[in-house]
C-alpha cells in the first residue's frame, strides 16, 4: 500500500453491507421492494460511485448506510482503522439540492453543524473559515444563499459537510441540477478534497463519466430491487485532469459501465 493509500485508510472509515434488503409498504399499495439482500464492502479511505437506473435504489442504500434509514433484513457497520465501531458523528451527508437557510450568511450556514453540536462560537468561526476556504469561496463567507450561483452554493453544501472533518462523506447526486463546466469544476475540488482529506467517499450518480473521472471503484445497481451488477475497479491512476477525459482509457472505463447499465444484471 502506497503512503497515500496508507493515509487514506487510517482516516476513513470502511463500511461493511450485509445480505441487506429494503422493502417499502404503502396501505392498499403493492409493496415496493428497493433493495434485495445486497452485498458490500468499502474499505477505510476509499472513492466509490454508485451508479444504476432511476428508481433502482441507490438513494435508500446511501440512507440506510447514512442511519436516515433502516433496513428491513441484514446488517450495516462502520469500522475505524482499528476495527472498532466507528460513531455515526464520523459520517457526514450531502444531498442533492444544498438546502441553505436562506437568512443565514455561508459562515453561518457551514457553522450550522458544529452550533448543533454545542460548540463554542470562535471554533465554530474558525472551523467555519477553514471548511469556506477548501472549497474555494473564502470571499463568499459573509454572502447570503441568495447571492450565489448554484455551483457556489453547492460548494457551501459541502464545507457546511466538511466542517465537522468526517470520516465518512456520503452525496447523493449533489452536481445533477448543474451545467456541465461548473459540475467538471466541483469534480475537480471533491477529488482534491478526498485526497486531502483521507475520508471515505460514496457517490452516487447518473453519470458515467462523472463516475469514472472521480472514483477508484464503481458500482452498477440493478434495476429495483437493486442488487450489485457490476463491482470495478477504475484503473485509471491517481492524478485525474481535465485532459483525462480525452484520453481513450477513459473511454474504455466509460465503456464498461456503459454496458453493465444496458444489461441491468448480474
Amino acid at each position: 500500500m502506497s503512503e497515500p493509500a496508507r493515509v487514506r485508510a487510517s482516516a476513513g472509515v470502511a463500511v461493511r453491507v450485509a445480505q441487506v434488503s429494503r422493502t417499502f409498504r404503502t396501505p392498499g399499495e403493492p409493496d415496493v421492494r428497493a433493495v434485495d439482500g445486497l452485498d458490500l464492502r468499502v474499505e477505510a479511505g476509499a472513492f466509490v460511485a454508485i451508479l444504476g437506473p432511476s428508481g433502482c435504489g441507490k438513494s435508500t442504500l446511501l440512507r440506510m448506510i447514512a442511519g436516515l434509514d433502516r433496513p428491513d433484513a441484514g446488517a450495516i457497520e462502520l469500522r475505524d482503522a482499528a476495527g472498532s465501531a466507528a460513531p455515526r458523528g464520523a459520517l457526514a451527508y450531502v444531498f442533492q439540492d444544498a438546502h441553505l437557510l436562506p437568512w443565514r450568511s455561508v459562515q453561518d450556514n457551514v457553522a450550522l453543524p458544529l452550533e448543533l453540536q454545542g460548540r463554542a462560537k470562535g471554533e465554530r468561526r474558525d472551523a467555519a473559515l477553514r471548511a469556506i476556504e477548501r472549497v474555494g469561496l473564502a470571499e463568499a463567507a459573509r454572502r447570503h444563499p441568495a447571492q450565489l450561483s448554484g455551483g457556489m452554493r453547492m460548494r457551501v453544501s459541502i464545507a457546511r459537510a466538511l466542517v465537522t472533518e468526517p470520516r465518512l462523506l456520503l452525496l447523493d447526486e449533489p452536481f445533477a441540477a448543474l451545467d456541465e463546466i461548473t459540475r467538471q469544476e466541483l469534480d475537480d475540488s471533491l477529488r482534491a478534497l478526498w485526497s486531502d482529506s483521507g475520508a471515505t467517499v460514496l457517490f452516487v450518480t447518473h453519470s458515467i463519466a462523472e463516475a469514472v473521472f472521480l472514483a477508484e471503484r464503481a458500482l452498477v445497481l440493478t434495476p429495483r430491487p437493486a442488487r450489485i451488477a457490476l463491482d470495478h475497479a477504475i484503473a485509471l491512476g491517481s492524478v485525474r485532469d481535465a485532459a483525462l477525459r480525452g484520453d481513450p482509457r477513459f473511454a474504455r472505463e466509460t465503456r464498461v459501465l456503459y454496458d453493465a447499465l444496458r444489461r441491468g444484471s448480474p
